[in-house]
């Protein structure tokens, strides 16, 4: 399969063939949703990339557990307002039983279960909730039910994330959806907070699992909003077979890329919605040695406090930018070094060009922003990150969490 045509489609993760999802509130929250399912009408090859912090959840440790023993999964069942991290045995048994009561609901094995929980650190499941949540969503499964899932595991985001496509390679066409959730705790280092794919390919585990960590290394592991990693951090991939298209070792090229296509915009949605953020930022780095130097230098950029205060305020303080390049550790040449925020060049060959300032600034009132440091080596690296600003508001959130 060599050309690739990709267009968006309604639906969100059930937008493939075979899949069912549902979105009920049972509870755990005090108002709004907060438990979702998603499940495959057959068995799935599975595939997952979860968190790297060394202090991981419970439910990433069952989930965890469950893609190494099966490789394949039917459901997952994922809560919003608890995370269950940080509970100890309690929380492991709470995460299995989650597992084991969808797994009796849907007709599958507990291993064929994939679970999440995003929510607060170090409070406890209310299993009683769960089981209700387990329930009154598999009851309200369906085709259409992808929206409400995709609320469902909200906690601060003030919007849900839903993407979908289809795409058609070398006559052959087949779909991929996702959702995902996620504003503040975000560098992931991995993935996401929360975020479940789907496809209805017929794709090996294997396979699958190369290609959604490729995938998420350009696009969720591409994202920061506070340079924080979560306990949960987890992103899924279901792949069915429905749509009767089969892609093998030839194929991971298209799979990545299709991967990529609903990874991306689920990304960038949940930098646009980071805490507090009023401007979607693009960073964009070039000249560097390679593009692991590329990234290091546009991570440490997208995670400054200090740039990201300036673009909230509107100011264009290039000089923030050519010191967090500088001390990235990345290779840097101050000479050949240049920044530009949008297209005004603001520093370049050792000097400044401050008559340009106003511009500059009158470019940054605009929602979404994009800025670019050459790192002044001569070398072909680039990379890009997205993050956001850093309001007053982002402080207010973070500071009354628990309260």
């Amino acid at each position: 399969m060599s050309e690739f045509a990709s267009k968006a489609v309604d639906g969100g993760i059930t937008a493939p063939n075979g899949f069912r999802a549902a979105g009920v509130s049972c509870g755990i929250k005090a108002k709004g949703l907060d438990f979702a399912l998603i499940a495959s009408e057959t068995p799935a090859s599975a595939a997952a990339v979860f968190t790297t912090n060394r202090a991981q959840a419970a439910p990433v440790l069952v989930s965890r557990r469950n893609l190494s023993s099966a490789g394949r999964a039917r459901v997952i069942a994922a809560n919003s307002g608890c995370a269950n991290a940080c509970t100890g045995e309690q929380g492991l048994r709470d995460a299995e039983s989650m597992a084991t009561q969808a797994a009796a609901a849907l007709g599958c094995t507990p291993a064929e279960v994939l679970v999440a929980s995003t929510g607060v650190i170090g409070v406890k499941l209310d299993m009683s909730k769960i089981a209700r949540g387990i329930e009154s969503a598999h009851a309200a499964l369906s085709a259409d039910g992808g929206a409400s899932a995709a609320r469902a595991i909200m906690t601060t985001d003030p919007f849900p994330k839903e993407a979908s496509a289809e795409i058609t390679a070398a006559g052959n066409t087949f779909r991929v959806g996702g959702i995902a959730k996620g504003s503040g705790m975000i560098e992931p280092n991995m993935a996401t907070m929360l975020g479940f794919v789907t496809t209805d390919a017929a794709v090996s585990s294997e396979l699958l699992q190369r290609a959604l960590k490729a995938a998420a290394d350009d696009t969720f592991n591409a994202i920061t909003v506070d340079g924080e990693c979560s306990t949960n951090d987890c992103v899924f991939v279901l792949a069915n077979g429905a749509s009767g298209v089969h892609l093998g070792e030839g194929d991971y090229d298209l799979l990545v890329r299709a991967l990529r296509t609903v990874c991306e915009p689920l990304a960038i949605g949940i930098v646009r919605g980071g805490e507090g953020a009023t401007k979607l930022v693009t960073v964009r780095v070039t000249g560097a040695t390679s593009n692991a130097d590329a990234r290091r230098a546009a991570r440490a950029i997208a995670n400054s406090p200090l740039v990201k205060t300036a673009i909230h305020g509107g100011d264009p303080n290039w000089g923030r930018l050519v010191a967090v390049a500088g001390r990235s550790g990345s290779d840097f040449v101050l000479d050949g070094a240049a920044v530009r925020i949008g297209p005004i060049e603001l520093f370049s060959g050792g000097a400044p060009h401050d008559e340009r300032a106003l511009q500059a600034a009158d470019y940054l009132k605009q929602s979404e922003i994009v800025v670019e440091v050459d790192l002044g080596t001569g070398g072909r690296g680039a990379s890009q990150m997205w993050t956001c600003d850093l309001s007053a508001e982002y402080v207010r959130i973070n500071a009354e969490y628990r309260t």
